[in-house]
């Protein structure tokens, strides 16, 4: 397979909720940063290859063997990302780039390997469940913070928003995987909310709440 179509399936399986529903090909154009032209060629060519399901004006979803392929891209690109940050000392915001790149490696070999050496981690640095190598994925039960009331208190378990510039904002903040949040309060005119870390307290807007999980404890 080329770099291309794994890229297609795996922007199918983020849209599709994890292959499950199917997608427009408009939405995989936007995705993938290219023509709605360009996004219906190549999906005529994974149907070729029984990697999709495509039905003209009824969507992209991914077939059997489609999954099992998104899947271990997935596997592999948060593989690395674990490697990345606890054994090369990148931080979680310059991950992703180069997790782009080596989650094409062909090795399964290398990939389970590699698993066992990081004595296989079940959650990439941004929280996101790593699929072990027959694709099962260890779920945790989350809530988005914009949705927690006053005077709770959760433990920050995910990211919805991995862009370098919001991790670097979280981490500006001292806000990380593990990090112990309380809300003080909120504001009926704009959905801001007032967290308290630590000793500190933080306003923090609507849009980073919308993008930050937590655990309620």
């Amino acid at each position: 397979m080329t770099l291309s179509e794994e890229n297609y399936l795996k922007a199918i399986y983020h849209l599709g909720k994890h292959g499950t529903t199917a997608v427009s090909t408009n939405a995989i154009a936007e995705q993938m940063e290219t023509k709605a032209s360009s996004v219906t060629d190549m999906v005529k060519k994974l149907a070729e290859k029984d990697l999709v399901n495509y039905v003209k004006y009824q969507g992209v979803s991914l077939t059997k063997d489609g999954k099992i392929v998104a899947t271990s891209i997935i596997r592999k690109h948060r593989l690395w990302e674990v490697f990345l940050v606890q054994k090369l000392n990148f931080t979680w915001d310059e991950v992703h780039d180069v997790a782009e790149q080596l989650e094409h490696i062909k090795s399964d070999k290398l990939v389970n390997q590699l698993d066992a050496f990081l004595e296989f981690p079940t959650h990439d640095p941004h929280g996101d469940p790593i699929p072990d190598k027959n694709g099962n994925m260890v779920t945790r039960e989350k809530t988005i913070l914009s949705k927690v009331n006053i005077n709770s208190v959760g433990v920050c378990v995910g990211v919805n928003d991995s862009s370098s510039d919001f991790l670097k904002y979280l981490s500006k903040h001292n806000i990380a995987l593990g990090t112990s949040i309380e809300v003080v309060g909120k504001e009926k005119f704009d959905d801001s909310m007032t967290i308290k870390i630590e000793d500190k307290t933080l306003q923090i807007s609507k849009l980073i709440s919308n993008n930050i999980y937590i655990k309620l404890v």
